[in-house]
């Protein structure tokens, strides 16, 4: 019996969590009390964070973009979550990457990473705003309509960071309600999961970023007590590091990297990683630059020893966070693993030896933060059972003033509970002066020059004084967001002036608004080409996949099967040189019907090969191993995929 869905059209918009994280992300929603979430129509919950562009200026996202990222390693963009808030003279930018920067020639166009993409520039902002429009569009199929949303963040993301990923939001037509730290919202899905009180450490390791949260759960009262992290340290670094050691492998010297020998070496490295998280040993096969092949063996002990520099300096972090909560290891209940590279078997053992304990990683740490995205996300909107759950998070980093000598006041000190406001007074320091410039900046250093520039405006409209008699009373707000408002007032004369502290970062409301705009006023268009390009991109990977097999199992064709898959492949061609989607899908499912008789021989002779002169476990490796053929030649069976 076949079961529907039925959705009910006047049905109130639902409430989502979204975890944007830098390898994969997110949707997540509270069905019945319980937060899930969202699958893609293949079933699954992980959306890459990729985004490529085509030549035509249409934009693919997700495991489509992936796949095109062998062949267009410059214009499919990864990892974007690492470039957010960040200035293209920042050292991130610099790192190992196919991507081709533009170079600024102001100093406005220096505050903004920006990628080139054939002759379109765009920035971590748009690219980030395309993941998250995917992530709406999957939660649409699901729920109909989406609400109010609470995308997760870093803990130690600063406000530029902040600023960037709620715009993001705003640029993908999201109502954003609040930005939530990542370990946070990991620690709200656990303690309501676990129903369990007590001191936490959350340890949070993903693609690109790393934190450390220390907070107590006590009778649903979540409150930070330290944070700590680094915004550009995660498995990325790990795979750069494995990725130097292929390419030694592969005879690539320290110049003339292209694009794509740098992406070909990232994806192995990241391969090799995968695999040796239950494996011993993985062999790999890489083009050598003189010609021919190399078979590279890498083992968990070389990979250890690569990334144990990246995972000691997650120690540091973590032992800061410590003493400024002001506890020891062994006053902890517990630790909660969070992020994919939790599971690399080093990390594991490096986080139970730091802090004497076995990690929990019991609920998914690829899901959890989205899973508490999605309970905060219905709290807010009013929806949620557990209306006494109250979140307190704290400021990752100081807020302050420059003084002079370039000497920076602090106003707000990290690991303050936020919601937050304090208020300080400063005085002129010479005679007559009429005005003051202040200079906001957030960092912990004792310099300005050596903390994070946020903003400076200038307060005029003093009356001359003598040095040291005005009095300027400088107020800073931090909202739940962590996002900062300063206000400066003179206070014998009453002159005042009020700031929404909003780091330049190459897109401002004018421009943003305008992209939601245009958004809005092409929405089904856009929809329809999105459809038509990326029926294009799995059939021209489909025709290049049977070309190849054509090349090498065509003596197993009878009769005029060949006549048949030559003109299934030349339907394919054609309608894919044109503009009707329907058409590709339907030229799809008629190779597909061409080639399936094929695919079971080809399939028959792969196993044959196998088991040929092996002994009985062998053949049982073996036929698990064709098993594994069988598996893929069905998942793939829709797209004519003959592999």
């Amino acid at each position: 019996m076949m079961l529907f869905d039925i959705f009910d059209p006047k049905a109130a918009p639902r409430p989502v969590g979204i975890d944007l994280g830098t390898t994969n992300s997110l949707i997540a929603w509270v069905n019945d009390g319980h937060p899930e979430t969202v699958t893609d129509c293949d079933n699954e919950a992980l959306v890459p964070s990729a985004v490529s562009y085509d030549e035509r200026g249409n934009v693919i996202v997700g495991r489509a973009a992936l796949r095109r990222a062998p062949l267009y390693p410059r214009e499919t963009i990864v990892s974007v979550k690492r470039f957010m808030g960040r200035g293209a003279s920042d050292p991130e930018t610099r790192r190992l990457g196919p991507w081709e920067f533009v170079e600024p020639k102001t100093d406005d166009e220096a505050k903004v990473v920006r990628f080139r993409v054939h002759e379109r520039i765009v920035t971590p902002v748009e690219v980030s705003a395309e993941i998250l429009r995917a992530l709406k569009r999957n939660a649409e199929d699901r729920l109909q309509r989406v609400g109010g949303v609470v995308i997760t963040v870093p803990a130690y993301f600063d406000d530029a960071q902040r600023q960037a990923t709620r715009d993001a939001g705003r640029l993908a037509g999201l109502e954003v309600l609040r930005l939530i730290n990542e370990p946070t919202a990991a620690a709200l899905a656990y303690g309501l999961d676990k129903k369990q009180d007590g001191l936490f450490a959350v340890y949070d390791l993903g693609g690109g970023t790393f934190d450390v949260t220390l907070l107590v759960l006590d009778q649903g009262v979540f409150q930070v007590r330290a944070t700590g992290g680094d915004s550009a340290l995660g498995g990325d670094d790990m795979d750069r590091a494995l990725a130097a050691r292929l390419l030694e492998a592969m005879g690539v010297g320290d110049t003339g990297w292209s694009p794509e020998v740098v992406r070909l070496a990232l994806d192995a490295a990241r391969s090799v990683k995968h695999g040796l998280t239950d494996r011993e040993a993985v062999e790999i096969e890489l083009p050598k630059v003189a010609g021919g092949e190399v078979v590279v063996t890498v083992t968990r002990d070389e990979l250890d020893a690569l990334v144990r520099p990246i995972v000691e300096r997650t120690g540091v972090v973590c032992r800061r966070a410590l003493k400024d909560a002001g506890v020891t290891a062994a006053q902890l209940d517990g630790v909660i693993l969070v992020g994919g590279s939790t599971r690399v078997p080093f990390v594991r053992r490096y986080v139970a030896e730091l802090f004497g304990r076995e990690p929990l990683a019991d609920i998914d740490p690829d899901q959890v933060v989205a899973l508490g995205a999605a309970v905060q996300a219905d709290l807010l909107a009013g929806e949620g059972a557990k209306q006494d759950v109250l979140l307190l998070d704290v400021l990752p980093l100081s807020l302050g003033i420059e003084t002079m000598g370039g000497v920076v006041e602090k106003v707000l000190a990290r690991n303050t509970t936020i919601p937050a406001g304090a208020r300080q007074v400063f005085t002129t320091y010479a005679d007559q002066q009429t005005g003051f410039e202040l200079h906001v900046v957030q960092g912990e250093r004792e310099l300005a020059a050596d903390c994070r520039s946020l903003a400076r405006f200038t307060l005029k409209g003093i009356p001359p004084m003598p040095a040291g008699l005005a009095r300027l009373e400088v107020t800073f707000r931090v909202d739940a967001d962590g996002l900062l408002q300063v206000s400066a007032k003179e206070t014998t004369t009453g002159v005042e002036q009020a700031v929404v502290v909003k780091p330049s970062y190459g897109l401002d409301d004018a421009q943003v608004e305008q992209m939601l705009l245009d958004a809005l006023d092409h929405g089904e268009e856009d929809l329809s080409a999105r459809r038509l390009v990326e029926s294009k991109v799995e059939a021209e990977r489909v025709v290049r996949a049977t070309a190849q097999a054509l090349a090498v199992d065509a003596d197993l064709l009878e009769g005029d099967e060949r006549a048949a898959i030559d003109a299934a492949l030349a339907a394919v061609r054609a309608a894919v040189d044109g503009s009707n989607a329907s058409r590709v899908r339907s030229a799809m499912e008629a190779l597909d019907h061409a080639t399936h008789p094929w695919a079971g021989r080809r399939m028959n002779r792969a196993v044959s090969r196998a088991i040929e002169g092996r002994r009985l476990g062998e053949v049982e490796g073996a036929v698990a191993s064709a098993q594994g053929v069988e598996a893929h030649l069905e998942a793939h069976g829709h797209h004519g995929d003959p592999q």
